[in-house]
């Protein structure tokens, strides 16, 4: 039995809240990087959106972490951030909301277990708008591709390239999954 729903040496994690408006950032980058680009089959893209501990099924066994999160960390809105290794178990001390107190609990268990992940990368911004809402606010839909594009950085660091699509899909970020079921 293992104690990983998919595993893959690099995860690029989104997480967040997308009916909280900005706070569904993550999320959104990782639909926008998922609908625009071809990753070898060694990446897996990851919607986390409010999973706690249950992300540990995801993130177990990669060897590299990229975590792309709306991030409130008092700056200025549209504030960009990017923290590695050390700097984000430091950052996670706060516990801003809810997804990163799972997060955080999350790489704390893959320590004590002796399943640390070596390399973690968290990119991200500060929101402008936490109100109720499914679309991002203007302002922070306009930090996707600035995002995206730093994401693609970091994983050319680690020597992994993504191809753009011929064609990317088209994404709209103002409805939820369900209701486009109906």
């Amino acid at each position: 039995m293992t104690d990983t729903l998919y595993q893959a040496p690099v995860t690029v994690l989104g997480i967040g809240n997308v009916i909280l408006r900005d706070e569904g950032f993550g999320v959104r980058v990782v639909e926008y990087l998922a609908a625009s680009y071809d990753f070898p089959e060694t990446v897996q893209l990851v919607d986390g959106g409010t999973l706690g501990i249950e992300l540990t099924h995801y993130v177990t066994g990669s060897e590299k972490l990229l975590v792309i999160d709306s991030i409130d960390g008092g700056e200025a809105p549209g504030s960009l951030f990017f923290l590695r290794n050390d700097e984000v178990e430091a950052h996670f001390q706060n516990k801003i909301s809810a997804h990163e107190v799972g997060i955080q609990d999350v790489l704390s268990l893959l320590a004590i277990t002796g399943k640390k992940i070596p390399e973690v990368v968290v990119i991200g911004a500060q929101p402008f708008d936490l109100t109720a809402g499914v679309g991002l606010s203007e302002n922070m839909g306009a930090l996707i591709e600035p995002i995206a594009r730093r994401a693609l950085q970091v994983l050319a660091g680690w020597g992994i390239s993504a191809e753009p699509k011929t064609q990317g899909a088209s994404l709209d970020f103002s409805v939820v999954a369900e209701a486009q079921a109906k």
